[in-house]
């Protein structure tokens, strides 16, 4: 009996480890594909041609940028690439952007999304590719952002067999003020897409690491300008004027107020006043004052309260001054940003794949922060997840802040963003190509 029981006993564990070693579905494979494209990925980014090749488009952007809508050039170095690497498009959208396409042109669809627009700088920074266009630089990497997902476009096409579904790639104008990915909403280029990702380079992290968080990570972001009318005089004889001078400095230490006496300390907001133009003279007291600034919040609700009471304080202090206030939000011209909100689902795949590819320690979480993005316009329709990508090298100097005329990229980081922004999208699709059922003769299911 005993010698009966040890041998079932040796044959059951024989099984179990046959059973255990043997992909048992095509699950396994395709855990086993995740796992690997990664790695595969970035050394393909990796490799002097792929590398070159996108310091080469980087720099060609950079020495002639454009501002918003105005991206005619930068669209179409991204045309004519991708018409070397056979990658289909749809140009114009939304004015000057590109859309394109690779894979099956079937679902599951995944878009990754680069900006593409400058900010009205002058560059600072000598060197032989500096800005050709007086007065316009990339001084926000959106020229390192293009070249990434361009490199992401080459990783993919040479591996196309293996995208399980469609990548959709987002080449989008006017993130810096001009709600850019808003009109590529509108424009109906994101029909069917069941996420999106998207990348900024830091200066604050080292080459190779990455750094982003589940929830809010960047706030919503409105601006503000009011009109402070009172009556002119000469400044020898202030009785006989209206001072909107000294109304306007009231108003700006009110607003101050909102933040540190009305918000809960718990809920991060920002009332900023930045620009203060009035009068010309030692000697006169103008007729009126214009103020502007901006305002943050992470929440909807708060945004919607912060923007009722500046008016109302802006309006108001004006009145105890006996002076006119006219307050515009510019809501039709330049469109409030929403909160930046990562998809908790997207947060898990995101550190999963960046894990793979760099080490989990290599992945940081980041705080919120009180800069815009208009990524977040894309959030509002489809999940979506943004991160962070470092470009610091230990042995250099710290690189300036983004925004800065001596903005810089440190072009060893592109690789890292290609490739993530390929594994992203890759293993997204692996991953959910099974949750998509056609419907035999739906073609509005198709691009």
């Amino acid at each position: 009996m005993a010698s009966f029981t040890l041998f079932f006993l040796s044959i059951t564990i024989i099984l179990h480890v046959f059973v255990a070693a043997t992909p048992s579905s095509s699950s396994a494979s395709e855990q086993l594909s995740s796992s690997t494209l990664p790695t595969r990925f970035l050394d393909f980014a990796k490799k002097p041609e792929t590398f070159d090749w996108m310091v080469n488009i980087r720099r060609k952007i950079h020495e002639y940028p454009e501002l918003q809508y105005e991206e005619f050039k930068t669209s179409e170095v991204i045309t004519e690439e991708l018409d070397k690497l056979g990658i289909s498009y749809k140009h114009p959208v939304a004015e000057t952007g590109v859309i394109g396409y690779i894979g099956t042109r079937k679902p599951p669809f995944v878009a990754l999304r680069a900006d593409i627009d400058a900010l009205p700088m002058q560059e600072m920074v000598e060197w032989e590719h500096k800005s050709k266009v007086p007065g316009k630089m990339h001084a926000c990497g959106h020229d390192a952002h293009t070249a990434m997902v361009l490199g992401a476009a080459k990783i993919l096409k040479q591996h196309e067999k293996e995208i399980q579904g469609t990548v959709v790639l987002v080449f989008q104008p006017a993130e810096e003020g001009g709600a850019g990915a808003k009109r590529i909403i509108e424009a109906g280029a994101l029909e069917n897409v069941s996420a999106i990702f998207g990348l900024h380079v830091m200066p604050n992290y080292r080459v190779g690491e990455v750094a982003s968080r589940s929830g809010a990570i960047m706030a919503a972001s409105g601006r503000f300008q009011a009109t402070i009318s009172g009556k002119g005089g000469h400044a020898a004889i202030p009785q006989h004027s209206i001072d909107p001078i000294l109304a306007a400095a009231n108003v700006i230490v009110s607003l101050q107020h909102l933040v540190s006496r009305e918000s809960d300390p718990l809920d991060s907001q920002v009332v900023t006043v930045a620009k203060f133009q009035g009068g010309d003279a030692f000697n006169v007291i103008p007729d009126s004052v214009t103020i502007g600034g901006t305002f943050r919040t992470f929440s909807k609700e708060s945004f919607k309260q912060l923007k009722q009471r500046i008016e109302q304080v802006i309006v108001g202090q004006a009145a105890v001054q006996r002076c006119n206030a006219t307050v515009d939000f510019f809501q039709e011209k330049k469109p409030f940003y929403p909160a930046v909100i990562n998809d908790g689902g997207l947060h898990k795949h995101f550190q999963n794949v960046a894990g793979s590819l760099l080490g989990t320690n290599k992945v940081m979480e980041m705080p919120p922060v009180m800069a815009a993005e208009d990524f977040a316009f894309y959030q509002e329709v489809i999940p979506g997840y943004f991160f962070f990508l470092g470009m610091q090298n230990d042995s250099s100097e710290r690189l300036p802040l983004i925004h800065s005329p001596y903005f810089t990229v440190n072009e060893d980081a592109l690789p890292y963003g290609a490739s993530l922004h390929a594994s992203l999208a890759a293993t997204y699709l692996l991953k959910h190509h099974h949750d998509v059922t056609i419907v035999e003769g739906k073609n509005h299911d198709e691009l």
